[in-house]
């Protein structure tokens, strides 16, 4: 069944309006006519059995029937990654979405060549994956900051996992001997961290450095590799 997300509170006969676009998509593109089903969610509300109830002359108006699934929560995992060129960073934020991440985090670090990135984008990229995956919230992609500032406010509660392309230990046994919680996990740029932040990041007290294998991996691929392994170890594959 086609899944929708949408912006408004979601109660019993409440009234949905979507978007001019996602109108287009429900009657354009899947020809759904007035009173056929479908799912809507907010990140809030839960999941909603919703029908088309009215046509207008620039849209439809959705309304709300019965809550089929209630509101929970992922994994408090966010995504750090290094700006890098448009095709792949719109492919690690639709897997990051895909694979659960609950944030990402842009970051720009003393070797990222990419200045500009399209947020807009990027969001509609999240909220596509989430409504394909049947998770209940999107995650928030949020504006490029510099590396150094990140850690700076960085809430040491919150373990990290760096993916440091020079070595660290074995992903898996070190995932698991941390124990699971609030993480992060960062990728760095095409050209790598730089000595200084290497060096930065091995000595914070949450870090734990890890290996992402023999291979150098690019950053698209190092992202889903990384929330693979984290996944497997301390995530909710095992729910």
């Amino acid at each position: 069944m086609i899944r929708l997300h949408v912006t408004t509170d979601l109660s019993p006969d409440a009234a949905v309006a979507p978007t001019p676009d996602q109108s287009r998509y429900l009657t354009g593109v899947m020809r759904l006519k007035q009173g056929d089903d479908l799912l809507v969610f907010n990140g809030r509300d839960g999941e909603w059995r919703a029908s088309i109830a009215e046509y207008l002359k620039r849209g439809v108006v959705l309304k709300c029937e019965q809550q089929v699934r209630p509101q929970t929560t992922g994994p408090d995992l966010e995504l750090i990654v290094a700006l890098v060129k448009k095709a792949r960073i719109e492919t690690i934020v639709e897997k990051a979405a895909e694979l659960g991440a609950a944030r990402v985090r842009l970051s720009i670090t003393r070797r990222t060549n990419v200045e500009h990135v399209r947020l807009d984008r990027l969001d509609a990229i999240a909220i596509e994956a989430a409504e394909q995956t049947g998770r209940l919230d999107v995650p928030v992609v949020e504006d490029p900051q510099k590396l150094d500032a990140i850690l700076d406010g960085w809430d040491a509660s919150r373990r990290l996992m760096f993916c440091d392309e020079t070595g660290g230990a074995p992903a898996i046994p070190a995932l698991t001997a941390a124990g699971a919680g609030a993480w992060a996990i960062l990728i760095g740029p095409e050209g790598g961290f730089s000595p200084e932040e290497r060096d930065r990041l091995r000595s914070l007290p949450f870090t734990v450095a890890v290996s992402l294998g023999p291979r150098i991996l690019r950053a698209d691929t190092a992202a889903i590799a990384a929330m693979t392994l984290w996944q497997a170890a301390v995530g909710d594959w095992e729910r």
